[in-house]
């Protein structure tokens, strides 16, 4: 699992920030990016306890993308695995 700091912007709209008396409009928010690898089993299970925990029901919530991972690499060994990344 791999927790990445970002910034962007969905379908909620930017927000307005007073600076030295005048308005400035930001249109990137603050967000967090989650990458993981999981065995294809628990797919399902970890989508159910992300969207259970993380929902709120308001503009943000995020999306959640599955790929496949046809094959991981080990740099440090060139270890290859095809069958259980």
């Amino acid at each position: 699992m791999t927790i990445i700091e970002a910034k962007g912007r969905g379908e909620q709209k930017g927000i307005t920030l007073q600076f030295r008396g005048r308005s400035i409009e930001v249109d990137t928010l603050p967000k967090i990016k989650i990458e993981m690898v999981v065995k294809e089993e628990i797919v399902d299970a970890v989508i159910n306890a992300i969207t259970d925990t993380a929902r709120t029901g308001k503009f943000g919530d995020g999306k959640i993308f599955v790929l496949p991972v046809e094959e991981a690499i080990r740099v440090r060994t060139a270890e290859r695995s095809r069958e259980n990344p």
